[in-house]
């Protein structure tokens, strides 16, 4: 980022969010290029000269942001690793903690604008990179550089915009307490998930260490290329555990047409010569025993019952039928994220049999929302009545459920009653109980 004697100039704000995004794509550049750079020096490049250099470092870096390409005689590619956009995204983060302090903002709204004025401009420059990216053999897509320029530059700027306002725990109490238990659950679900899903990966990969390591030294990549091939496979370990997830939900995946991977059983082809890939199971039975997979089709339902335990806990109703809604609400909220998520960590390798790669993104979403949805209803409903049990039978435990309010000038102790309304017909919602004068 820019140095921070730049912030005591007087500067629009789309000025500098135009400085922001510059730097933080010529940093993101830089480092794919040296990246590049040091395979092309590493391996055989008869042909290829700087200028190659650079189109294929300009499309590794759109690459990161999750551009497709078409490449020449192979077809469309679009099953690309998650993992690179963590590169972009920081660096996006960081031009918008930029911005704001340099432009002195100090309000929610100004970050917002903050976070255009840097993915306008940033939009544009992955766009040129993307008509600079052409070749004869590589075609990155031009439309998808400059939406995902510009989505990717407005989420993550505004992030770090937004934290560089106030600390995380303000901004969360600017949500109101129902939103913000929907998330908590939705975001306890999730946790339990990809936490479930990276020891399954972990767990497979490590049982199938040595087929990792044949199908490494298959490729002879040497030195230099050993660690580029090393790299590779770090950035696609988030696209492996999403599909860990979508095998614990019960849909699986495909790694070509007519093939599937699931509890139940799999049905592979011919694979690509990727270590990682040995992690993936073999054979027409089912990779795990049946009581095993009984348990780990069980880890969605305890995510689901996690987080609606957890929302209940943040934000309980006296509306008893109230708290299964939000229950399922945020268990449907985890699994609309889940069907996006499988949808970027799929894509074709190619128009031919690995046309079709990865989770399918609707059976996972809607597996998810039935499943996460429906355990943490269960649960958030079950928690938030056993909170409120003793509330209702003979108006007893009312001090308990009803929200206590400072203590009056007299010394009385003011609750407010949810359950005043159904005895009194005035409608008083405040009980003053002059017994709890505090000594």
């Amino acid at each position: 980022m820019p140095g921070d004697s730049l912030s005591a100039l007087a500067r629009p704000t789309a000025v500098l969010g135009a400085i922001a995004a510059a730097a933080a794509a010529a940093v993101g550049l830089a480092v794919v290029t040296l990246l590049v750079l040091a395979g092309w020096i590493a391996a055989p490049h008869g042909g290829l000269g700087l200028t190659g250099v650079l189109r294929a470092a300009a499309a590794l870096w759109l690459i990161g942001h999750h551009v497709g390409f078409a490449l020449r005689g192979a077809g469309r590619i679009g099953l690309l690793p998650l993992g690179l956009v963590l590169l972009p995204g920081a660096l996006l983060w960081r031009a918008g903690r930029w911005v704001v302090r340099a432009a002195g903002l100090t309000g929610l709204r100004q970050v917002g604008y903050a976070a255009v004025a840097v993915a306008v401009p940033y939009g544009l420059l992955t766009a040129a990179a993307a008509v600079a990216g052409r070749s004869s053999l590589v075609a990155p897509s031009l439309p998808q550089a400059a939406i995902a320029g510009f989505v990717l530059a407005m989420v993550a700027g505004g992030l770090g915009g937004a934290r560089a306002l106030a600390p995380w725990a303000q901004l969360a109490s600017l949500v109101p307490a129902r939103l913000r238990s929907v998330l908590i659950g939705t975001t306890a679900a999730l946790a339990v998930l990809c936490a479930a899903g990276a020891l399954l990966a972990a767990v497979s990969l490590s049982v199938q260490l040595r087929a990792f390591g044949s199908a490494t030294a298959a490729l002879s990549p040497g030195v230099v290329g050993a660690g580029l091939l090393l790299l590779a496979q770090i950035a696609y370990l988030p696209n492996a555990v999403i599909w860990a997830i979508s095998f614990l939900l019960g849909p699986g995946f495909a790694f070509g047409a007519g093939t599937t991977v699931a509890l139940t059983g799999s049905s592979l082809g011919t694979l690509p010569h990727f270590p990682m890939l040995a992690a993936l199971p073999s054979g027409q039975h089912a990779a795990f025993p049946a009581w095993l997979s009984a348990v780990l089709l069980a880890v969605p339902y305890l995510a689901g019952a996690g987080g609606g335990l957890l929302l209940a806990r943040a934000a309980p109703t006296p509306a008893l039928e109230a708290a299964p809604m939000w229950g399922f609400a945020s268990g449907g909220l985890a699994g609309c994220v889940l069907g996006a998520l499988a949808a970027f960590a799929g894509g074709p390798l190619g128009d031919d049999r690995l046309a079709a790669v990865g989770p399918s993104w609707w059976q996972v979403g809607m597996v998810a929302v039935l499943e996460v949805g429906v355990a943490a209803a269960i649960c958030a409903g079950a928690a938030n009545w056993l909170r409120f049990r003793g509330a209702v039978p003979g108006g007893q435990g009312r001090a308990a459920a009803g929200r206590r309010l400072p203590d009056d000038d007299a010394g009385h102790t003011i609750y407010v009653d949810p359950w005043a309304g159904e005895e009194k017909t005035d409608g008083a919602a405040l009980s003053l109980r002059s017994p709890s004068v505090r000594p």
